[in-house]
Formats: C-alpha cells, structure tokens, sequence
C-alpha cells in the first residue's frame, strides 16, 4: 500500500496576528465599566474624586469636605429621593454577572469599551474597589430639583467627574446619560448642571450630547459667613 501523503503546511497567521499584546484582542484592548448606586463604603473614593475635580476645576481653596461629612449626609434618604450618587467602576476583566451589586431601585449599567491602546492608571491601588480588579473612574452626584413652569420635578446635577486617564473613551457620557435616563424613567421633566465658562471641552460634550447653554443665567449663593449672617434675621 502506498504511503499516505503527508498533510498540508498550516496556512500561515495574517502578518501581525501573532504580534498582538498581552491584554489585547485582534479588536483592540478591552475595557469592561459598571456604573451602579454608591454605598458608604465608597465614601474614601469619593472624597479623593472630589478632592481631584477641586484641583482640576482650580477651587481648592473651597474644599473643605470631610470622609466624615460625606458618610453622615449623603446616605440619608432612598436614591433618587435626595442625594443620589453613581460611582463609574471599570476593569479589565468582564464583570461577573451573578457578582454585580443587585440593587432593585437601581440595576447596574455595563458596557464594553475597545480601546486602541491600553490605559496607564497609576492610582490603580489608590481607587482599588472593593479589594477586586475594578477600579473606580469616576462619579455623578445629584439630587431632586422643581420646575414651576414645568410643574414637574427634575434632577440637578451637582457634580460629575471622571479621572484624567479615563477621559475621552465614553465614560463621561455613560454617567450623563445614566442620570437622564433614570429622569425619563421617572416621568422628570429636565436635568440641569452648571459648567465653568473656561471649560471649553465640557461645553462642547455637552452640547454635543444635546443639552442647551443658557447664557442669560448666573448662579447666586449664599454661603459662609453670608449665610451665618441670617441667623438672627
């Protein structure tokens, strides 16, 4: 009997196929994010946010919140109803779906993201969640507000902030839509925020996301001794 021929060559990988990163797909690098209800747990992640965006927005001088004022007045009401805030956590693995943080008043959102190169986070032990993979990149703070000429009520939004390495790959829109859509879902008639007149990459995203500027408005507080001066009134 004839000897059997031997098989074909293996068809060569695509150039570069074999190059590809430790880390990375043949789609790029992948970045898995959860954006879910915060707990007083998170409270030392969210003060060194606030403490970030306070550098980043040169008002350093104002901050002057506390790990201990944030646990005793941010989680004091069910969410939505007062201060809500939503912590933006990411990882470079996917997020197990039978581990995710439940919570009936507020599912968590996930998203994948494909990056072209991967993400240098040198505070990754700092903003470490939990003691797992994922790390938080960011927040939304916000609270109830009211229309009169709406007759509706609404959401402000107090403060949303994203770490500089995580810039620029979506996630900011994520936390902005996440507060929009839970003011349709429950029938609110507008979210408002403020934006710095300098922050000229801000008012682009968010015209670009479709909110209007309104030009014609300015912000009046009462703060400080100001305020304390009332008290007597």
């Amino acid at each position: 009997m004839a000897a059997a021929a031997p098989p074909p060559p293996p068809t060569p990988a695509p150039e570069g196929f074999n190059d590809v990163p430790r880390g990375s797909t043949p789609m790029g690098y992948p970045l898995f994010s959860r954006i879910r209800l915060a707990h007083p747990t998170d409270v030392p992640h969210i003060h060194k946010l606030i403490q970030q965006m306070a550098v980043f927005e040169r008002l350093t001088d104002l901050f002057v919140a506390t790990e201990s004022s944030l646990s005793s007045t941010l989680f004091t009401s069910p969410p939505f109803q007062s201060f809500t805030i939503l912590v933006l956590e990411v990882s470079e693995t996917p997020f197990v779906e039978h581990l995710q943080c439940n919570n009936s008043a507020y599912p968590p959102t996930i998203k994948t993201h494909n990056l072209d190169l991967p993400i240098d986070d040198a505070e990754r032990d700092l903003f470490r969640s939990n003691g797992g993979d994922a790390v938080v990149a960011g927040f939304v703070l916000f609270f109830p507000n009211y229309s009169t000429f709406l007759g509706k009520p609404g959401f402000y939004i107090e403060d949303l902030f994203v770490r500089e390495c995580y810039r620029r790959k979506g996630l900011g829109k994520m936390l902005l839509s996440a507060v929009a859509k839970q003011a349709v879902k429950m029938g609110y008639g507008r979210v408002e925020w403020v934006v710095l007149d300098w922050n000229v990459n801000a008012i682009k995203f968010y015209e670009e996301m479709g909110a209007k500027i309104l030009q014609e408005w300015r912000i009046c507080r009462l703060t400080g001794d100001a305020l304390n001066a009332y008290v007597n009134a």
